[in-house]
């Protein structure tokens, strides 16, 4: 049987880690699409070849990458950011195919993504899950956890998708708002994805 693939989005502050985490503890194996390419800008010479072409030498100056001038262009605007995804979404799609090979065992497995709509990781699950929150709570949490200011968390939530946008794309959605039961919504839904694997599971063997 094919490990069924679930993709886990939500905006800044929504708190789908934590349905990533509560998704770990039940012993899904999840994907951290955001660390695993800070890695891969690290790693991958075709990224950093591609990034050297489109930035110049200063991206990686010293041999090293220049994170805060990447991240400044990168939310400079939402067209440098597409040219910067250009670039990084294939080695993650690549990377995140062999890593699902090697948890292959695994009924479910999952890739947690900020921008699995907007940068096309839906191509690569069977499954999107939207975790939701309201929206000032949503800043709230980012500017606490963040430690900057509401109008920068502000900016690079323009530069993503809303939530009526994504929800969408979404096949089921889980409500993070402090009220909604959390850990309740998410037993519910592992049930749902655990008792129609087959069902659900695409019939093609590659992204």
């Amino acid at each position: 049987m094919m490990s069924l693939r679930i993709g886990i989005t939500g905006g800044i502050g929504s708190g789908k880690s934590i349905v990533s985490r509560l998704l770990k503890q039940m012993g899904v194996p999840v994907y951290d699409s955001d660390y695993e390419a800070k890695c891969i800008t690290l790693t991958d010479d075709s990224v950093r070849e591609g990034l050297t072409k489109l930035l110049g030498e200063e991206v990686y100056r010293g041999g090293v990458l220049n994170k805060p001038f990447l991240a400044s262009y990168l939310f400079a605007s939402s067209e440098n950011s597409k040219r910067v995804e250009q670039i990084i979404h294939p080695a993650v799609k690549r990377h995140f195919q062999r890593w699902c090979e090697i948890h292959s065992s695994s009924p479910i497995v999952a890739m947690e993504s900020a921008i699995l709509i907007e940068s096309g990781f839906t191509d690569c699950v069977d499954v999107v899950l939207l975790v939701t929150a309201p929206l000032e709570m949503r800043l709230a949490r980012a500017v606490a956890r963040d430690n900057v200011d509401e109008a920068k968390i502000r900016e690079r939530m323009a530069l993503q998708l809303s939530d009526e946008e994504k929800q969408k794309h979404a096949h089921h959605v889980i409500v993070n708002d402090g009220k909604t039961p959390l850990i309740r919504q998410v037993l519910e839904l592992f049930t749902f994805l655990s008792e129609n694997n087959s069902y659900l599971c695409r019939t093609k063997n590659n992204l």
